[in-house]
């Protein structure tokens, strides 16, 4: 706790510097998690204060796309990696968490067998496979859905950053990656579902998944992680570390020059950024029950670098601003004009490149510093005329002393 403390209160005294923000955009974000959690479990469903457990579901579910913009605004925003694959290492961490989930229906499936989930029943499968084992343990299974994803990055980011593979090649890779991803777990032979991947999900650690206390407490944990992934990224990007991903950013050959390994510290950043993606999949999967090799899709990655354009890269706050407010829209729109919502995306993204190049959080930048320069301009003036005057005042006090002294 006092470690906590230490981190907040340097957060609070930077509040002035760019990126200070974050203390108290983490102070309103737990602050309306607790009220609208309140407002499901305490205010009466006919009462026009209260939440609906759908709405903590769909913002539970809006906090995982956050984390999920978070973890390629990290990448991105910092160090200059245009991932265009992170919801590969998302939908893992989501399978992870969603193995556990089916091994805890036991006899309560459709076959009622009390080892093989349904889908395998289906296939003839005697037996469970291997990378099963122990799945049914919680611990196990989270370890596994960020370990998974962790070593999968290093992997592929110390093949490509010790290549010097970067710009659109690097982008293209990670999309291939992804998509290869996507076409495996299609197969049935993968032993994820197939097709209809993993659903039907009862409980989790013994308490109901549909269950209003149950959805509460998933929203608000993922709020906490959001909170605490937040305030980690914003002390590694202000430390010394950070400043040396920020200097890779703007000149890698540069600090290479120098003496950094510049392909470690991208690689560490890689794989930091994945757990973070992989942690917001395990934390979505539970709220929306259900997890397929649809969040391979690459789509879906290019959709995440949208939301941190347009809530600002490089800022962390604006890329959960974005991810908010563009899944907002997209929950609206999609109710409107279903077929419509990719045609307005695009054009979201050509408008927020052309005239909102740093995105929401430039826009906020703009106006604090026109508000903050503003009171300053009388003083200013008021100065300068002071100046100006004691000057002219004093000019003819040393010519009549020269005249003086010439005349005498």
């Amino acid at each position: 706790m006092n470690a906590l403390a230490a981190v907040f209160q340097t957060l609070l005294k930077n509040k002035g510097q760019p990126g200070g923000r974050v203390a108290p955009f983490v102070i309103l974000l737990l602050v309306v998690t607790v009220l609208a959690s309140a407002a499901n479990l305490l205010v009466p469903e006919t009462s026009a204060f209260h939440v609906s457990t759908y709405t903590i579901t769909l913002l539970g579910k809006y906090l995982s796309y956050a984390m999920l913009a978070l973890a390629v605004d990290v990448i991105w925003g910092y160090c200059g990696i245009l991932s265009l694959g992170h919801g590969a290492f998302f939908a893992l961490g989501g399978y992870g968490m969603g193995m556990y989930l089916m091994r805890q229906i036991g006899d309560r499936g459709v076959y009622g067998n009390p080892e093989l989930p349904d889908f395998m029943v289906f296939l003839d499968w005697s037996e469970l496979p291997w990378f099963w084992q122990g799945m049914d343990q919680f611990w196990f299974a989270m370890l596994m859905a960020v370990l998974v994803p962790g070593i999968l990055a290093y992997v592929f980011g110390w093949l490509a950053f010790r290549s010097r593979v970067t710009g659109v090649y690097l982008s293209i890779m990670t999309q291939a990656l992804t998509y290869a991803l996507l076409l495996s777990f299609f197969r049935n032979e993968m032993g994820f579902g197939g097709n209809n991947g993993l659903t039907d999900f009862k409980d989790i650690l013994g308490f109901d998944l549909q269950s209003d206390s149950t959805r509460v407490a998933l929203f608000l944990i993922t709020a906490l992680m959001l909170s605490l992934t937040l305030i980690t990224s914003h002390w590694i990007m202000k430390s010394r570390l950070g400043k040396v991903i920020v200097a890779i950013r703007d000149g890698e050959s540069r600090a290479r020059f120098i003496g950094y390994r510049t392909e470690q510290y991208k690689v560490w950043l890689f794989v930091y950024s994945a757990v973070i993606a992989a942690i917001a999949g395990a934390l979505y999967v539970p709220q929306v029950g259900i997890i397929n090799p649809g969040e391979f899709s690459p789509i879906n990655s290019i959709e995440v670098v949208i939301w941190v354009a347009v809530g600002g890269r490089g800022t962390l706050i604006g890329a959960v601003i974005g991810a908010l407010l563009v899944n907002y829209a997209k929950t609206r729109f999609t109710a409107i004009m279903p077929d419509g919502w990719l045609f307005a995306l695009g054009a979201l993204f050509v408008l927020v490149t052309l005239y909102l190049p740093k995105g929401l959080m430039g826009i906020y930048g703009q106006l604090q510093q026109r508000f903050a320069t503003r009171p300053a301009a009388p003083e200013a003036s008021v100065s300068t005329a002071a100046t100006s005057t004691s000057a002219t005042s004093a000019a003819p006090t040393t010519s009549t002393s020269d005249s003086s002294g010439v005349s005498s």
